[in-house]
């Protein structure tokens, strides 16, 4: 298991907005879409039950700009 693993929607979703992001609409499904106003950047996050498996949350970082260490050390 990595340093990414074992985290919940709203864990996520709390760190995002301590970084900038906020809602910006619902997308297909059970998918949401964040905006962070200073970097003009948008990501999708799924909004399922249970944690989040490890290789999305780096995919959902990734699109947000974020590092990987900046979103652990919030």
């Amino acid at each position: 298991m990595g340093r990414l693993a074992g985290f919940r929607y709203r864990q996520i979703i709390s760190k995002l907005k301590r970084l900038g992001f906020q809602f910006d609409r619902h997308a297909a499904g059970s998918h949401e879409i964040w905006y962070n106003p200073a970097t003009n950047r948008y990501t999708t996050i799924p909004n399922h039950p249970g944690d989040m498996p490890e290789g999305t949350l780096r995919a959902i970082l990734k699109q947000a700009g974020v590092e990987p260490d900046a979103f652990l050390d919030i």
